[in-house]
């Protein structure tokens, strides 16, 4: 069965986004890069939310035709433009480049997408991570801790009443100084 897997970057301190939406604290050189590539093109698919796909769409679909784009970024256009989307958004009208609209979040078709065959599901946008942290549909996140702290922003996880309990099965530092920490349930 295919995993539900959060991919995002994160602060020390907990944010995804600085205040204003704010991302220029990211870390990404030509290794993270690389290994973002390495581990997105195994996927089966992304599901985002509607403003983080806009945020994707906004730069991805041509990035490989800028001549000084970096050999990971013009990879990488490619493996975005190429995998198969699923975009929630209810106000959405249209979405290219492979992807197909849902307006909610049913819990028993993203269950009947995990059990098609393929590669794991990337999940992208905080706050459609937390519609299926609540209906208890994420199996596995692979956070990127960058060597900053923010101070305020949008903290990656949301409030809630209950712990989830995870179990780490992979750690790694780059030469940047930003360390994965991936977890499963």
């Amino acid at each position: 069965m295919r995993k539900i897997v959060v991919h995002m970057s994160v602060s020390l301190d907990g944010y995804f986004e600085g205040p204003g939406g704010d991302l220029s604290w990211h870390r990404v050189d030509d290794e993270l890069h690389r290994h973002f590539n390495d581990e997105l093109r195994t996927m089966g698919g992304y599901l985002n939310g509607r403003v983080a796909y806009e945020l994707m769409a906004a730069f991805w679909p041509t990035a490989d035709q800028d001549p000084a784009a970096s050999a990971p970024t013009k990879e990488y256009a490619g493996i975005w433009r190429d995998m198969p989307k699923i975009v929630y958004s209810r106000t959405l009208e249209k979405a290219g480049w492979n992807a197909t609209i849902v307006r909610e979040v049913d819990p028993a078709e993203v269950r009947r997408l995990k059990a098609e065959p393929g590669g794991d599901l990337v999940l992208g946008g905080a706050d459609l991570m937390a519609t299926f942290l609540r209906h208890d549909l994420v199996d596995e996140w692979r956070t990127y801790v960058h060597p900053v702290v923010l101070g305020r922003g949008r903290p990656l996880f949301p409030e809630r009443d209950e712990r989830i309990d995870l179990r780490l099965v992979e750690t790694r530092v780059f030469g940047n100084g930003v360390v994965l920490l991936r977890h499963q349930r």
